[in-house]
């Protein structure tokens, strides 16, 4: 893993392979435990072993089923979704009381839990549902991108990375600094065509997703149902990027 970058004006974020995610929820289980004690504890659980459990949770994943118009063959798509961090965030432009901000030093969004009171504007203004109302505590917490984490000085420097990160069985996030050109983050978003979610919200997400690799039919079994849609060449993935995004951004607004 590559270590934080010294110079200032950073950028932190993530980039989610939607490749290789398969859905396990090791990300959102190691996020709960790890945030359970950590900058925004308590995430209080209600009746969690009951017919309607309730929850604070920082990372929730979607899976889709994206199918294809013309074949009528699908390929099952897991979509992890968190706060975005976004550059224009406006959970911090209507929070009355200026609970929500947004750092300068590395820009991740974070709640002040002393001055925020529970009015969930916020939440409204948030076009990706990122955020998570505790309704023991009265307040709005969010993803922290583990900021008690990734400068903690007590960790090894490969452990100073978000939880979810450092679960990943499959390798499918990875964190960095998106204002560093040269950094894995922003390399890997130029070579794969990784897409910010929604743009035509105008937040300007710093999180960003890789879409899905092209594949050829006879690979595997599971290959070869794969929606035309992703099934093409190389020179071709970020438009499929653009189309995939466009899909889920469909599918998240319903």
């Amino acid at each position: 893993m590559t270590s934080l970058p010294t110079h200032t004006n950073k950028k932190l974020g993530l980039v989610i392979d939607l490749d290789i995610c398969v859905g396990c929820h090791a990300c959102a289980v190691n996020c709960k435990e790890w945030n359970a004690s950590g900058h925004s504890a308590p995430l209080t659980d209600l009746d969690p072993y009951g017919a309607e459990p309730e929850g604070v949770w920082f990372n929730r994943i979607h899976a889709f089923e994206v199918v294809d118009d013309e074949t009528g063959s699908s390929r099952t798509v897991h979509f992890p979704k968190s706060c975005l961090h976004c550059e224009d965030a406006p959970c911090v432009t209507v929070c009355p009381t200026g609970a929500s901000y947004k750092r300068e030093e590395d820009g991740i969004v974070l709640v002040n839990a002393d001055t925020c009171i529970g009015c969930k504007l916020c939440s409204w203004a948030c076009p990706y549902g990122a955020r998570e109302f505790d309704e023991d505590e009265g307040v709005m917490k969010k993803c922290t991108l583990c900021v008690d984490r990734i400068y903690n000085p007590n960790l090894s420097e490969d452990a100073r990375v978000p939880a979810c990160v450092s679960s990943c069985p499959a390798g499918a996030r990875h964190f960095g600094d998106f204002a560093d050109p040269d950094s894995d983050v922003s390399r890997l978003v130029e070579a794969r065509g990784g897409y910010a979610l929604m743009p035509e919200q105008g937040c300007n997400p710093v999180n960003r997703y890789l879409p899905p690799r092209p594949r050829q039919d006879g690979i595997a079994a599971g290959d070869a149902v794969a929606p035309r849609m992703l099934d093409t060449s190389i020179s071709e993935t970020t438009d499929k990027a653009g189309i995939l995004a466009r899909w889920i951004d469909r599918a998240l607004s319903r």
